[in-house]
């Protein structure tokens, strides 16, 4: 992946000579800012079994239209750090990387007549507050949206690479564009109507809704691809195949296989392989917002 050359983004929160593996922030209960969203529960489901934690909590539905983008309203934030742009390697890749996402998703919501708030993504080790409860890096990457930020300890990298077998650059940057996914789905105002669904369908319903939020974020983390390699080509032989690879990892199946032996289709949040791997390559290959409606799509 070209990432070198592209423009860093100055929305960076670098926690990480301020957070430790301890309990050292307290309270690390899940507050009234959101809950966490994203791909955190891998990390967990690997390492303790098939445990899934929280279901994802948001739902981007019918988008057979494109409807308005609107502004979410106004919500806890957790206490701002220190904005310089990191200066190690992977610092700068993740900026480079969130820097492409601003530059995709910018154009898209001022064409659709909106204002793209641009997420901050907070690197941390071990554990760090955030408005959803405090963030630990078992839980791997994840987008609160009670803050609007991205929570990533770059240790998941090493997770991705040598427990599921997904290495590359270009399977991490489409981590860090799937969270940014959420956080899309967000500001389309869509996450407290999910939040209210809670409690009123059953919880296999509630994993269907899941499964649907999921591939959809998978289908926008395409769509970053798409334009940021038509504006910079920043795709290199095999990149696409790291991405899918990454995709296939963290499937559903794959996770059940692997922790438990047996699949149980009733339990998924985020869909099987060969899903991730189909909406990830819709929106690589058409770049477009309607394109990745999981909720009206006959089949997934």
């Amino acid at each position: 992946m070209k990432w070198e050359k592209n423009r860093q983004s100055d929305q960076v929160e670098d926690r990480r000579s301020q957070t430790g593996r301890g309990g050292m922030f307290g309270g690390g209960g899940r507050g009234g800012g959101g809950r966490n969203i994203g791909l955190g529960t891998i990390v967990v489901a690997l390492v303790a079994g098939w445990i899934f934690g929280i279901n994802p909590i948001t739902i981007l539905g019918a988008l057979s239209g494109g409807g308005d983008l609107v502004a979410p309203t106004e919500q806890s934030q957790t206490a701002p750090g220190p904005t310089q742009a990191p200066t190690d390697d992977m610092g700068r890749f993740v900026a480079a990387v969130l820097g492409g996402t601003e530059d995709v998703w910018g154009p898209m919501f001022q064409q659709a007549g909106s204002t793209y708030q641009k997420p901050r993504l907070v690197l941390f080790r071990g554990a760090t507050p955030t408005a959803c409860g405090t963030g630990q890096s078992a839980m791997g990457p994840f987008y609160c949206p009670g803050d609007q930020k991205v929570y990533i300890d770059l240790s998941f990298y090493d997770t991705l690479r040598s427990q599921l077998g997904a290495p590359g650059d270009f399977a991490q940057a489409y981590v860090i564009a799937h969270e940014v996914g959420h956080h899309v789905q967000n500001l389309l105002g869509i996450t407290g109507k999910m939040d209210q669904m809670r409690g009123r369908v059953s919880q296999r319903e509630y994993n269907a809704m899941s499964v649907k939020l999921e591939l959809q974020a998978d289908c926008f983390a395409g769509i970053w691809a798409h334009h940021n390699h038509r504006t910079g080509a920043i795709l290199e032989p095999g990149d696409v195949e790291e991405a899918l690879n990454a995709a296939a990892a963290i499937g559903d199946d794959a996770l059940q296989r692997k922790s438990q032996g047996q699949i149980v289709p009733d339990s998924f949040t985020h869909g099987t392989s060969a899903q991730r791997q189909r909406w990830f390559n819709t929106g690589l290959q058409t770049g477009s917002v309607q394109a990745c409606d999981t909720f009206s799509s006959k089949s997934l």
